[in-house]
């Protein structure tokens, strides 16, 4: 990834396949979303790097990603992180010219390619907020899923106040490990989710889990396996985080009830489609399922 540092703002060179308005509208799709906000065309993101709160503006000027910094331009030794994260949060890394040309042997696939063309997965660059956000959409329904965010954001992370806006971190997870669960259900978290989440806490601030040691082999398997042996992971919620956090593009959520109700649109059918009949569908879309699972959510934001 190329990026140009400026005094006063920072440019980070796109792939030839980023649409920054794409983007925008999945990180949109929520009015309750706590942790970035979309305001005339522009995202703005509170990040802490090496201690320091630093409010972005991130917009796409010219072709390039320009990343400005309303309250004050961090230190020239900060930039660097900056960037990585920007670019991990929209996969900008991942080459997706053989996405398209797999698309294009899939009808189906084809026409959503085209349609979102640019469209790179919105990653959850944070293993801990990956794994407890998935957590905590299990089993509800997503508007009910961010309401639990929000009450866990405000209660338990860092914020910052600028120009009458508060812009927000998600928990860290040394804090949440020292936790007890009644801390959490009076949140209206069940004991069973709030027992997953202070164990993946625990389990980070151990070193028993982390980015690394998950990355050490991509495996899918074995990376799959790594994570479902943490009690509260299913195989749902491993194939999330390898999709949005591990950038593993096999990994498959197959029971996702998003990736059932776009297939039953797309398709025109009266009925979610099976598990049998969505690994048939996907036969075509084989090494990119990650991508396809992600462009198949965001055809239900239309």
């Amino acid at each position: 990834m190329i990026w140009i540092d400026y005094p006063s703002y920072m440019e980070i060179v796109p792939p030839k396949e980023f649409n920054f308005e794409e983007c925008l509208v999945f990180l949109g799709r929520s009015d309750k979303e706590i942790l970035h906000q979309i305001k005339d065309g522009s995202l703005f993101k509170l990040l802490k790097v090496r201690g320091e709160l630093i409010v972005c503006k991130i917009g796409c000027e010219n072709g390039f990603i320009k990343i400005e910094f309303p309250i004050s331009p961090p230190p020239v030794a900060l930039r660097e992180e900056i960037a990585a994260y920007i670019g991990e949060w929209f996969d900008l890394s991942q080459e997706l010219g053989e996405f398209y040309m797999t698309a294009g042997n899939d009808k189906l696939m084809q026409k959503l390619a085209s349609t979102y063309y640019g469209l790179r997965m919105i990653c959850i660059p944070d293993l801990f907020e990956a794994i407890t956000w998935a957590i905590m959409g299990q089993q509800i329904n997503l508007s009910f899923a961010y309401t639990l965010r929000e009450r866990f954001v405000k209660h338990f992370g860092e914020s910052l106040i600028f120009n009458g806006e508060t812009y927000w971190l998600y928990p860290e997870y040394e804090k949440i490990a020292a936790l007890d669960v009644e801390d959490l259900t009076t949140l209206q978290f069940t004991a069973r989710k709030a027992e997953y989440i202070i164990g993946v806490a625990k389990a980070m601030t151990n070193g028993e889990l982390s980015k690394e040691k998950l990355l050490q082999n991509r495996e899918y398997q074995q990376v799959k396996h790594s994570l479902m042996a943490l009690r509260g992971i299913g195989a749902w919620t491993a194939d999330y985080v390898m999709m949005k956090c591990l950038h593993i593009p096999t990994a498959f959520p197959l029971a996702d009830v998003g990736l059932h109700n776009a297939l039953k649109l797309q398709l025109g059918l009266e009925r979610k489609p099976t598990i049998d009949e969505i690994k048939e569908l996907s036969a075509n879309w084989a090494g990119w399922e990650a991508y396809a699972t992600f462009y198949l959510w965001r055809s239900l934001y239309e």
